[in-house]
């Protein structure tokens, strides 16, 4: 199977910065562009991307079942997958809005333990990039992993397995300080592992630039990153809350504000974006 997937990692070592909201919108917006999207939840058991399209009852009806995306990481998952007729399949769930998806289970919790079993660091943090690679990557066009926020052997898989980073921000006297310093990590994890990642994208969250604060710390970040600053800023919307109600992003609301619009269109252009820069590293 060739891997023809481009890759990106939403990741932040924070929380709260929206990242799996991040990833959940730019995997519609590249639906709708006409790219065959897959999500993959790494963030945590919480399940929070398959609670964005309205999948976290049935994720939770199907808690048992097996092969799950821990699976994957086991010694065990060749011969795992040689012995099922259709062993991704059963991973994955369609969200309703295009993308596919491979939902958080709560057996993450015990997985990065397990990796750190692993004494080689080159076979602890390949696992997921051997997956992708060998079972996932040539049927999809983009694959967008939402990671946890915070470094560990899971967030290292995926950053592994993306190569490609997007940082989702909200503003703010530290947050600068924060995509500085996982640029300084991703330069770690290059020179000491060998390993191509690259930060492609720095969102921006809940951007008004119509105030002065704003419009400042716009300015700061076009001057520190201003190759990797998206080319959009996402602003504040309480349809981001009203749509996950719903089960659903942005895009599946009937009724939207402006701001709403706004966001979506912000989504779009940087989906495009992401995807050109994505195509530019390969």
């Amino acid at each position: 199977m060739p891997d023809s997937a481009l890759r990106a990692a939403t990741f932040l070592d924070k929380g709260g910065v929206g990242k799996t909201t991040a990833t959940a919108h730019l995997g519609v917006a590249l639906d709708r562009q006409g790219y065959d999207v897959l999500l993959l939840d790494l963030a945590g058991k919480q399940g929070d991307l398959a609670k964005h399209f309205g999948l976290w009852e049935d994720v939770q009806a199907g808690e048992d079942r097996w092969p799950n995306i821990t699976t994957v990481f086991q010694d065990q998952w060749e011969k795992i997958a040689e012995k099922l007729p259709t062993p991704v399949d059963d991973l994955i769930m369609p969200t309703g809005e295009g993308p596919d998806l491979i939902p958080a289970h709560e057996s993450l919790d015990g997985l990065d333990a397990t990796l750190g079993n692993i004494d080689d660091a080159a076979e602890r943090y390949s696992r997921l990039d051997e997956f992708l690679t060998g079972y996932v990557a040539g049927d999809y066009d983009v694959i967008l992993l939402d990671l946890p926020g915070s470094t560990s052997n899971i967030a290292y898989n995926g950053l592994w397995a993306a190569g490609h980073v997007v940082a989702p921000v909200r503003p703010g006297p530290f947050e600068a300080g924060q995509a500085e310093q996982l640029r300084r990590d991703l330069e770690t994890i290059r020179d000491e592992q060998g390993v191509s990642i690259e930060l492609v994208m720095v969102l921006l969250n809940e951007v008004d630039e119509r105030t002065k604060a704003g419009k400042t710390y716009l300015e700061e970040f076009q001057t520190e990153y201003p190759e990797a600053l998206a080319p959009a800023q996402i602003p504040s919307s309480q349809d981001v809350q009203n749509a996950q109600m719903n089960g659903g992003t942005l895009f599946a609301l009937e009724r939207r504000s402006k701001t709403a619009d706004r966001a979506i269109n912000a989504y779009e252009t940087n989906a495009e974006v992401l995807v050109d820069r994505l195509g530019a590293k390969e």
